[in-house]
């Protein structure tokens, strides 16, 4: 192309090339102005540039610096700030590809000549030079770009001016010769130009860009570069990440250029993979640079940038932005990768016909074979190395964008509303992070696909143009055809794709909830009507799924089928255009065809990606713009600044802002420092919500709140983290020794420390499952004192300990050691209401009375509502003591048959006081265990029963069949195409045009037909399986003992339903497919080339040798690193799922920072092991590929060294049309293996959890009771001995005792002694280790679970509510009518508030039942008993949470309707159980007493006696 034009009117112009006429020689022919003396000027220069910086490498390298031996040079180019850095490393990158590109085109135009134009082989040098030094120099700084150095080197300087002289001096000749008519090259026009702009830009960055950096030679160093990288939070450290910067680099960051470019600092992990199994300790940690520490802050300026200050909040667009941006330079490093990848697999199919007519007996030139030979593995070097940087860096950019996304899902899961969250529960918030950021990073991928497709098109066009002529057009047209019939199909993919995903959260969600669950739904004998429920939210997921695959096996037979269809289309334009086939032209074709099936095979993967990722960021950017809590409701003044420590004005707050009835309406009220606060009224009053409003939890509509100082809370439901007891009491705070030995005293845990096996190192399960209710709220109680915080909230954390416990907590606690402190502390125990200094009575959302007590006492009638329901409780304490002579005859002669039949004389002394801590003999171990993982290779039986878990694998056969007929249909197709064309014009053809497009139109549609079969029968075999397995694993766990829960985090359980279970879904089936492929296509390949090289064996077997051996070398380590990425992801879940549930709890102590760095920690831990797999895989790949690149090189090799006419060129063309996809289909089949044994481990956890061991049978029919049973209710214990696992202590010690049906029973005893473990047992939650229980004489050991549970009726200690309706909650069976469900709710005083709801039965129940308060929820649990009526009910500690007035109803209401039942009550109110016909008295896990209330009275020596007289002094008089 020449640069020719006018400049007539343009005076600027015509005064520029005057002056540059008049600087230059008037000689046109002078050698001054000729390209070739610029271009040996400027090759000059650049080969001054490498010495130069080899000399700065040596000269660093001598002095012992540790920068690389870069530093000296690069340091000029760059600054603090990073602009002119980064900048000068893309100019310098760019420079290099130009350079590369005019090599190429130079080594064209010169092999055009004939090698003959020795002008073209000096601009091939000097552009040679100029890629070296530039790319050299771009190495150089990437490298170094860490280290900052104030002195800009002196001979850089010196060289950039030079370089800018001859740029500048480049420039003025084209255009003097444009002036002068004379022809430019417009390629070399361009290269000026843009050398010019760089080298004066480059120029501006050494000589004037200001150090930005401090003054006083002190560097600023990036977030946690270097150095101690532990971040101190509310006095805690929390190590996030080991030292990564000059103190212990990492392999990765302190590699060499060759060992980087070869992947060689994998070396010293995989060797360590083949001694050992590898362990997360064994894995390096991450660079700084790669570390969600230094990534979240950047990801969120840059979402924050991206926002521009709009306030808009999040939107798709602007996450992608921010994610672009902060991973924008390994972004733009990959797509240079990739065209130069692109650029490189080009070079065989351009070279096919010019090899074809070497073999035919052409030669242009000596040694032209060994030329042609070198350039194919030369290209195929490049091509290899490209691909696997490539590749690599794409996975470190989808680890980056993961960390960050994770980080900010998890920061707005600690600052979600309430309102929000009732909008996103935490099963949906965990599928954000478990599904949509892994999708997020996974998409990296494909990010560069469309832009390669563009840019494979062209080149492959500009291929078929040189071979084909017009015909290519055909070629374009039938490729746009063939890409723009997907656009459809990928609609519909998006839409499943959508649907899909909200179809899993809402299975996710319910799963959320029922494991959390799990304990109650199996005492109510629920859990299978609750898995049908699992299984329908699976089914409408499978509708989609099923039509997601099979829209996925359309696209896939259309794209297959593409490279045939545009081949077709080409060859029948040729014939119809009279264009001459040859077989050397027509091999070059198919190359290109075959390279083009590249992008065409993945474009449908892309465009699905695309549209799942499109989907995923939707849905995050719809969360992220969630409302956060309101800052300002609180207002947070420093200690000391205020003389009142919580000071409330006029507040209205409401959890619901729209709606017309506000929670907490006109609150007024005020406290100095010091004193002490109580909150009362019945339930659903606002007494809760009152103090989650001074946190800042609840919205305000008017008024204001200030709070003084920093503040502790204890929930209502105790929120316990997973870990150990010390560390959870310590929570976050450094351990002093006396403090914590004085808050445990406190808080009476140092008893029950001495019982556990660890003490304070116990580990506690997930939401403390292996402590009871009064120890978890104890500790609750004692993280709170160890803040030593000025303002406590305590809401009602009495009503889960028993009597004496809780006078021990006031006193200690409250009136002891937060003397001093402001305490609001809600409570339904009137007895500690004497001591405050201010009452507040809440009734409907107001303070009704607020006072002392002797204040409001006669004021008013609420509060005399209180301590009238709690005098009535006394008076029964009272009439039972006084009336113990009259009553004797009664109850006790009633009942001495069963004293004297158990032998018993008024009380039983347990044999074991000091409750041994374990056994002797017997293993210590702690309950929750390390997550289990299979060690060594994956079982050939995971993959047997995969593949045969879909109609016994009968698909596989017939897949396996397609695919090979395809095979060699298109083999054959390529065979025909070869053989029957001329190798030249001057050949007859041996078949007519007519018969060759014929045949191969045939052999075409034939193996589109295979292609439909074989994806068809493929997706059918993975749905089906994903189905089966699905079923399989939640049978099991849903069917599985108690124990199981109790030591298996959800979070493990989770991990396998969510991510596991997408794997399966969507995942393995095209692995398994993508394997048998690849086989199949490489066997096809290796006949191929066999038959006209059959010495390429003599190299192909050993390759094949070292193949097997690097893989085998490889996959040790590879396969435990996948491992660990799955054993690291669940305590990351486990993480999150604990926070968002303790959200309130942790924002209260202002520990959001501490949790944020342990989020941190648990991602860069997750991150670690898939790190370290991408550079295992490429570490492989890159060997794999040398050696296939190997075998091809022989074998071509071996093609130009026999004599012409041995072997026919077109065949011996078609073997190096098949050979150049060699290395690509051997990388790609070891690739794909170990992505499935990668993948497969996801089939093994399923399988693991597909296998536990399951409870006893629901229903035993040989053995089922009569209808009836149990009829009497009287209920048998002998010898009862329990014991949590195996390797646990025993809890109950040889329990021996009977409860006579019809009778009241009371269970009492200190926390911890065993009262609920025996109800389990009752149940069947907990199995005994010996010993039996019968009801009505029948042994429950010997009948169905269900048919135990279901004939038994519970009010648990926790209450709990599903989401979903009021009716629903009630009668999740759907047993009963709704004048049933009407009636239990007007008996459990419930009817009312139920009516008040416009949805009445229907109204909406929040997950966990959160839109209800505690109290509302046990009574919930009351009308659910009543709808079941009983022979037996169980009440454990049902009315703890509820105020005393209302626990004298839930009272009265039982004697009403279960007067004739068997009624067992756990209770710490004395209240609750004194008027029982029998009490038990459980200490250390044995009877200790068991008698009437009366007798035990009698006795003022007996434990119960002293309980009660404690009890009722603490209830008469006050703690002031």
């Amino acid at each position: 192309m020449d640069f020719r034009g006018s400049t007539t009117g343009n005076g600027m112009l015509a005064m520029l090339l005057s002056f540059s006429e008049s600087i230059l020689p008037p000689d046109p022919t002078s050698f001054l102005l000729k390209p070739l003396f610029l271009t040996w000027v400027s090759g000059f220069l650049h080969a001054v540039l490498l010495l130069l910086l080899f000399c700065s490498f040596v000269r660093d390298k001598i002095r012992g610096n540790n920068n690389n031996g870069y530093s000296a040079v690069t340091e000029s180019l760059k600054d603090s700030r990073g602009f002119g850095f980064k900048s000068a490393l893309f100019s310098s990158l760019a420079l290099s590809l130009l350079n590369l590109v005019l090599m190429s085109l130079s080594g064209f135009y010169w092999y055009d000549s004939g090698w003959s134009d020795n002008d073209q082989l000096v601009s091939s040098l000097g552009f040679l030079l100029g890629l070296v030094s530039w790319g050299v120099l771009s190495i150089c700084l990437h490298h170094c770009r860490g280290y900052e150095d104030k002195k800009a080197p002196f001979l850089l300087r010196i060289w950039l001016c030079f370089y800018l002289v001859v740029s500048c001096y480049s420039l003025v000749v084209d255009f003097v010769l444009y002036k002068r008519h004379e022809t430019v090259s417009s390629h070399l026009l361009a290269y000026d130009v843009l050398a010019f702009s760089i080298a004066l830009f480059l120029g501006y960055v050494a000589f004037f860009k200001k150090d930005r950096s401090n003054g006083n030679g002190v560097l600023e160093e990036p977030l946690l570069n270097g150095g101690d990288s532990s971040v101190v939070v509310g006095g805690g450290g929390v190590e996030l990440n080991k030292t990564n910067g000059s103190g212990e680099a990492t392999p990765y960051s302190r590699a060499g250029i060759l060992s980087l470019l070869t992947f060689s600092w994998m070396s010293p992990l995989i060797e360590v993979g083949n001694k050992k199994t590898i362990d997360l300790e064994d894995v390096p940690q991450l660079h700084d640079n790669d570390s969600v520490v230094g990534l979240a802050p950047k990801f969120r300026s840059m979402l924050e940038a991206a926002d521009e200050g709009q306030r808009s909040g999040v939107t798709t667009f602007k996450l992608i932005k921010a994610l672009f941006f902060s991973a924008q330079w390994e972004i733009l490093v990959t797509a240079f990768f990739a065209f130069i990848y692109t650029v490189a697999s080009y070079v065989g199919p351009a070279l096919i016909d010019t090899f074809v007519q070497y073999l035919n007996g052409r030669r242009l030139y000596n040694h032209e074979g060994y030329v042609l030979v070198i350039t194919f593995f030369v290209a195929k070097f490049v091509e290899c190395l490209s691909q696997r940087h490539w590749f690599f860096r794409l996975q470190k950019v989808g680890i980056r964008m993961r960390s960050a996304l994770v980080a900010m899902i998890y920061d707005k899961g600690l600052t979600l509303s309430c309102q929000s969250k009732q909008g996103s529960t935490s099963g949906e918030i965990i599928n954000f992070m478990t599904v949509d950021a892994e999708r997020i990073g996974d998409f990296s991928w494909y990010m560069h696909d469309p832009w390669m497709v563009l840019l494979q098109v062209g080149l492959a066009l500009w291929i078929l143009y040189r071979n084909l002529g017009l015909a290519s057009i055909a070629a374009l047209v039938a490729t746009i055809l063939v890409m723009l019939v997907n656009f459809p199909f990928g609609r519909m993919q998006e839409r499943f794709q959508e649907k899909l995903m909200e179809a899993k959260d809402s299975r996710m969600k319910s799963t959320s909830e029922i494991l959390r669950n799990m304990r109650i739904l199996k005492l109510q004998g629920w859990e299978m009507k609750f898995l049908s429920k699992i299984f329908e939210l699976r089914k409408s997921e499978e509708g989609w799924l099923k039509k997601y695959v099979y829209n996925s096996a359309v696209i896939s037979f259309v794209f297959w089928g593409a490279p045939t269809i545009v081949s077709v289309c080409t060859f029948g334009a040729c014939i119809l255009l009279g264009i001459p086939l040859e077989s050397g032209k027509i091999l070059s074709a198919l190359a290109t065809f075959r390279i083009l099936q590249e992008p065409i095979y993945n474009l449908p993967d892309t465009i699905s990606m695309l549209v799942q990722t499109k989907v995923s960021l939707d849905r995050l950017a719809t969360y992220l713009c969630l409302d956060n809590l309101q800052p300002d409701i609180v207002e947070r003044l420093p200690k000391g600044s205020s003389d009142m420590a919580v000071e409330v004005i006029n507040s209205t707050l409401s959890w619901d802002v729209s709606s017309a009835n506000p929670t907490l309406k006109d609150i007024n009220f005020k406290i100095s420092p010091g004193m002490k606060v109580a909150v009362c009224g019945t339930v659903g009053s606002g007494k809760s919500s009152l103090l989650s409003s001074l946190l800042g939890e609840v919205p305000k509509i008017s008024g204001s709140l200030k709070v003084c100082g920093t503040k502790a809370f204890v929930a209502q439901s105790p929120w316990i983290q997973s870990g150990k007891i010390e560390d959870n009491i310590l929570f976050g705070k450094p351990m002093e020794r006396e403090r914590y030995d004085k808050v445990l005293e406190a808080c009476s845990l140092s008893k029950d420390l001495e019982i556990l096996s660890f003490g304070d190192q116990t580990v506690i399960g997930e939401r403390g499952i292996n402590l009871s209710g009064g120890q978890k709220q104890r500790i609750q109680i004692a993280r709170a004192l160890y803040q030593d915080a000025d303002i406590y909230l305590f809401d009602d954390p009495f009503s889960a300990v028993d009597a004496h416990t809780g006078s021990h907590l006031f006193k200690e606690v409250l009136l002891g050691l937060l003397s001093s402190k402001s305490v609001i502390y809600v409570t339904h125990q009137v007895e500690f209401l004497p001591a405050a200094d201010l009452i507040l009575v809440m009734k409907d959302g107001r303070i009704s009375q607020a006072g002392k007590y002797s204040d409001i006492l006669n004021s008013g009638t609420d509060f005399m509502e209180l301590i009238g329901a709690h005098q009535e409780a006394l008076a029964v304490v009272g009439s039972v003591d006084a009336n113990s002579v009259s009553e004797k005859s009664v109850l006790g002669e009633e009942n001495a048959a069963v004293r004297d039949a158990l032998g018993f004389d008024g009380k039983q002394v347990c044999q074991d006081p000091k409750n041994d801590k374990v056994d002797s003999g017997e293993p210590q171990r702690q309950i929750v265990q390390e997550e289990e993982r299979e060690k060594g290779s994956v079982s050939l039986d995971v993959y047997w029963k995969y593949i045969t878990l879909a109609y016994g694998g009968a698909l596989v056969p017939f897949i396996l069949l397609a695919q090979t007929l395809f095979q060699l249909l298109q083999i054959g197709s390529n065979y025909w195409m070869a053989w029957a064309t001329p190798v030249s014009k001057d050949v007859q053809a041996p078949v007519k045009l007519s018969t060759l497009m014929i045949v191969y139109v045939a052999l075409a549609f034939g193996s589109s037909l295979c292609i439909l079969a074989r994806a068809t029968l493929l997706v059918t075999a993975g749905y089906k399986t994903a189905t089966e397995l699905f079923h399989k694993m939640h049978h099991c766990i849903f069917r599985s003992p108690m124990s199981f829960f109790d030591s298996t985090p959800s979070g493990r359980i989770m991990s396998r339903a969510s991510t596991d279970q997408s794997s399966v879904d969507l995942e393995i089936p095209y692995q398994f497919g993508s394997v048998a492929i690849t086989v199949i296509q490489l066997i096809g390949i290796i006949g191929v080339m066999s038959q006209v090289s059959w010495m390429v064996f003599l190299v192909f077997i050993p390759v094949v040798a070292a193949s097997i051996w690097l893989q085998r070398y490889y996959i040790a380590a590879a396969r435990e690193l996948s491992r660990l990425v799955g054993v690291c992801k669940a305590p990351l879940i486990q993480h999150f799922s604990e926070t968002i549930s303790g959200a309130t709890t942790i924002r209260s102590f202002s520990q959001e920072s501490r949790f944020r760095s342990d989020n941190m920690r648990l991602s860069d831990g997750y991150s670690r092991p898939k790190f370290y797999t991408a550079g295992a895989m490429e570490w492989l790949c890159f060997r794999l590929d040398m050696l296939s690149s190997l075998t091809f090189v022989f074998s071509l090799a071996f093609l130009v060294s026999i004599p012409t006419g041995v072997i026919d060129p077109s065949l011996a063309g078609l073997a190096v049309t098949y050979g150049l996809n060699l290395n690509t289909l051997q990388a790609w089949l070891i690739w794909t293996l170990c992505g499935l044994e990668n993948k497969i481990i996801s089939v093994e956890r399923i399988l693991q959890y597909a296998s536990v061991p399951s409870e006893p049978p629901l229903v035993i029919e040989s053995n089922r009771p009569e209808q009836s049973w149990p009829s009497r209710g009287e209920v048998d214990i002998r010898d009862l001995q329990v014991r949590y696992a195996p390797h646990m202590p025993l809890v109950l010690r040889g329990i021996t005792c009977t409860f006579k049906g019809g009778l009241r029973t009371g269970i009492v005893g200190r926390t911890g002694s065993g009262k609920s473990t025996l109800i389990q047992t009752l149940f069947r939650i907990v199995e005994p280790s010996a010993g039996e229980i019968r009801i009505d004489g029948v042994n429950i050991l010997n009948i169905g679970l269900h048919d135990l549970r279901l004939r038994l009726s519970i009010i648990p200690q926790d209450p709990t509510m599903f989401e979903g309706t009021v009716r629903s909650n009630l009668d999740p069976l759907e047993e009963y009518t709704d004048d049933q469900i009407w009636e239990a709710l007007d008996k459990c005083q419930l009817g009312d508030e139920v009516r008040k709801k416009e949805q009445k039965l229907d109204s909406s129940v929040s997950e966990n039942g959160e839109n209800w308060s505690m109290g509302q929820r046990q009574l919930v649990c009351l009308g659910r008993v009543l709808l079941k009526r009983s022979k037996i009910l169980v009440l454990d500690e049902a009315t703890a949470s509820v105020d005393t007035a209302t626990d004298n109803l839930i009272q009265k209401t039982l004697r009403e309707h279960f007067s004739d039942c068997t009624v067992i009550t756990i209770a710490h109110r004395i209240s609750s159980v004194i008027d029982s016909d029998m009490v038990l008295l459980l200490s250390n896990g044995s009877i200790e007493e068991y008698d009437t209330p009366v007798r035990l009275l009698e006795d003022k020596s007996s434990s119960f006696s002293k309980l009660v007289a404690e009890y009722t002094t603490r209830s008469s008089s006050s703690f002031e």
